[in-house]
């Protein structure tokens, strides 16, 4: 990419920087309605949001893609630890943040998320009357339901190290980090037989990634449920459904999905990792440039 495609900005949140890239249309005479981007369970920008960023920024919309604090470029001590209270946070500095670009729609705002990020938007779209629409990729919507589809001998495992890791940071200790993504029945939050190669497939040659994470978050996840926000979900929301999810099973999600007043309801027949490459990608990509044309259209179109 130059430096004219996507520019490299911080904004503030919770005292501290998140870095992002700022994809702006070219040749538009007014300013573009913008989606803001956030990728899901411990990953970072660089793991492929960029082939949709440019996608949607080649139909004529703005993308601020942003890493969240603690992790990628992003600011926050320490390292690797994934808190959903200060993620929420952050989307929503982005959102303060974008809107006051002159570059871009600010009244115009579209949440993007994908995987634990495609809970994040759901939440922080029914919590923000001003977002115009939500898409919503392979989300995580029911924490139970993603529990109960692990393997018990990872849970076991990953409960001992999140417990301690807590007692640990009641004492200012370092976290104690668990794997992202594991083998089958290893100590790792995603251990289902396609997470570990499809997980580190979205990682690119170049990037020092970490597939780590303060254990903690393990106690958080198995009583989050941000798909119960779908049913105060005001705008349209497009939910991109892969139905043989071994991460965010997909029976939970469309149960909740249904609930969202504006629903438009997308299955796939690809896992949970698969949809972010080769034909999948393809077509997922397609449904969610139809979904913004008719939800969102260009200003020359409106």
């Amino acid at each position: 990419m130059t430096t004219a495609d996507r520019l490299d900005v911080t904004f503030p949140s919770g005292g501290q920087k998140c870095s992002a890239w700022l994809y702006l249309p070219d040749g538009k005479q007014q300013p573009a309605p913008v989606i803001v981007m956030g990728h899901g369970l411990g990953a970072v920008r660089a793991m492929r949001l960029s082939a949709y960023a440019e996608r949607f920024q080649a139909a004529g919309y703005a993308c601020l893609v942003f890493d969240y604090r603690h992790f990628g470029d992003s600011e926050g001590q320490p390292r690797q630890l994934l808190d959903i209270k200060k993620q929420r946070e952050d989307w929503q500095a982005a959102i303060d943040f974008i809107q006051k670009q002159p570059e871009v729609d600010g009244s115009k705002v579209v949440l993007w998320g994908t995987s634990f990020a495609g809970g994040h938007v759901i939440a922080t779209g029914a919590n923000n009357k001003q977002v115009v629409a939500v898409i919503s990729q392979c989300p995580f919507t029911d924490g139970l339901a993603s529990a109960m589809a692990s393997s018990p001998v990872s849970s076991i495992q990953v409960t001992a190290l999140a417990i301690m890791d807590q007692v640990g940071a009641w004492f200012g200790a370092k976290p104690l980090l668990v794997a992202l993504a594991g083998k089958p029945h290893s100590a790792g939050l995603m251990t289902a037989n396609d997470a570990l190669a499809g997980y580190l497939q979205l990682v690119p040659t170049d990037l020092n990634f970490t597939n780590k994470v303060a254990a903690r978050v393990a106690l958080r996840i198995v009583n989050s449920f941000p798909g119960r926000k779908a049913r105060e979900l005001a705008c349209p929301v497009l939910f991109c459904v892969c139905e043989p999810d071994t991460i965010a099973p997909s029976k939970a999600t469309i149960k909740h999905a249904l609930n969202a007043p504006k629903a438009q309801i997308n299955l796939y027949r690809e896992g949970h990792f698969d949809i972010y490459v080769g034909e999948p990608f393809e077509r997922v990509i397609a449904d969610q440039l139809a979904f913004l044309r008719r939800n969102v259209p260009m200003p020359s179109a409106s």
